[in-house]
């Protein structure tokens, strides 16, 4: 499945596939497959993504167009 919105966040934030790798521990190469759709991304990585951008699971899923449960 690709995540349009992981990539939307992340430019965004002007960051780099390199620095949310980074944070998250793991290669650029894998997070640049999540993005694309290449590679699932695991559920402890989404959450601390959601976390980090302060987003719903489902705002970054695609499943909501709310941001916060606000």
């Amino acid at each position: 499945m690709y995540f349009k919105r992981l990539r939307d966040l992340r430019e965004d934030s002007d960051l780099k596939q390199a620095d949310i790798a980074e944070y998250l521990g793991i290669a650029q190469t894998v997070y640049s497959r999540y993005e694309r759709g290449f590679q699932t991304i695991p559920l402890e990585h989404l959450i601390r993504l959601a976390d980090y951008y302060n987003v719903t699971t489902d705002y970054m899923l695609g499943r909501t167009d709310r941001r916060s449960f606000e």
